[in-house]
């Protein structure tokens, strides 16, 4: 997950649960999703990821056709960019429409949560892949037409709706689910971090009581199920463990990490993002990595971190820096992570004791020769 929280603690500050309205997990249900938008509203425009639309086209048009209500269906540009949400705000209000809809990946669901703030109408959100929790927060990512970080779109709201369709998402390539489990393990230990430090969360309010509980829940049920999903994913199955998984990763990650905060995981991500090297890592790919750095921070006790490497293995994510694509270790690059990821208006002030740059480079290195002492 992505996002960044005020540097500056209050004690004056509330603490907050904030979540979708209505969150759905099953599956099949592409074929009869008017059933469930229709209370939104009887014009729904959708915008879709290329391999996708077809299939939306098809089967959810049906369903509107049914039910005697509109559908609009939008192949997405390929960039969550003013322009493309421009275009698509225009086309929504020829279509006249009062609901709007995004099935696909990160990009078009943050185009459609865009569309509908400018629009003010109602979101229903539709992942075909389950790589992080990013379908249930309130912030969208924006970038230029030319693919480059422009800014974040704080919205007033979480999604009215995220419908997560197993079918849909176990068929998904299984590097994605993987990454999802990623995302989600370091759910819990960041939340547990900032509720310790009376840190700020994504709301910019303090953790919540529920907010760390749901993020527990989230570690367990992964413990739980992880691993059968994956075998399941692998086979393009959807299974009890597949359902389960799919609503941690996506609902119990997304509401932990919004209302309980982000730690040294994600901040040390961030970080991660200037090593060119690492460009084409899945996210959950290079927070999992940071994950362990953030156990070697904490000094964490042995069988807490054996328990996450095992799920890591497991898994199938990539466990050292050479897993993750990195060819060579030069200090100069890693220093200068370490730096960015204590920069003040990112996430690394919530845990719970002063950490320097010094201090994360060194847990960075430490925890990339423990990872290895792991490897098979």
């Amino acid at each position: 997950m992505l996002g960044v929280t005020a540097s500056v603690k209050s004690e004056k500050l509330a603490k907050s649960v904030t979540s979708p309205k209505k969150f759905i997990v099953g599956k099949g249900i592409l074929a009869n999703i008017s059933d469930y938008i229709s209370p939104l509203g009887d014009s729904a425009y959708f915008v879709c990821d290329e391999f996708i639309v077809d299939r939306a086209t098809e089967e959810a048009g049906a369903s509107f056709k049914a039910s005697g209500k509109k559908a609009a269906f939008e192949k997405f540009n390929y960039e969550c960019s003013q322009t493309e949400i421009d275009r698509n705000r225009k086309l929504a209000r020829e279509a006249g429409a009062n609901v709007i809809v995004g099935i696909g990946g990160g990009k078009t669901l943050d185009t459609a949560k865009s569309v509908a703030y400018y629009e003010k109408l109602p979101v229903v959100i539709y992942p075909t892949i389950a790589s992080t929790d990013a379908p249930c927060t309130s912030i969208a990512v924006i970038y230029t037409d030319e693919g480059q970080f422009d800014h974040y779109l704080y919205l007033p709201g979480n999604p009215d709706m995220v419908i997560a369709d197993t079918d849909i998402l176990a068929a998904a390539p299984t590097r994605f689910f993987a990454a999802g489990i990623g995302d989600g393990l370091t759910t819990y230990f960041e939340a547990r971090a900032c509720y310790r430090s009376n840190g700020i969360n994504l709301a910019n309010l303090k953790p919540s009581l529920v907010g760390v509980g749901l993020a527990k829940l989230c570690y367990d049920t992964i413990r739980r199920n992880a691993i059968p999903a994956l075998r399941a994913v692998e086979r393009k199955l959807s299974t009890p463990a597949v359902e389960a998984t799919i609503e941690a990763t996506i609902y119990l990650s997304g509401v932990g990490a919004e209302s309980g905060g982000l730690a040294a995981a994600h901040a040390i991500h961030n970080g991660m993002t200037a090593v060119p090297s690492l460009h084409r890592v899945q996210h959950g790919e290079k927070v999992t990595f940071a994950l362990l750095v953030q156990l070697v921070l904490e000094n964490a006790p042995q069988d807490e971190m054996e328990e996450v490497i095992k799920i890591i293995k497991a898994v199938g994510l990539p466990l050292t820096l050479k897993d993750l694509g990195l060819k060579e270790f030069k200090e100069d690059e890693w220093r200068k992570v370490a730096e960015l990821s204590c920069a003040k208006n990112d996430t690394m002030g919530n845990m719970p004791f002063e950490v320097t740059p010094d201090d994360v480079f060194n847990a960075i290195v430490t925890a990339d020769a423990i990872a290895e002492s792991y490897h098979d």
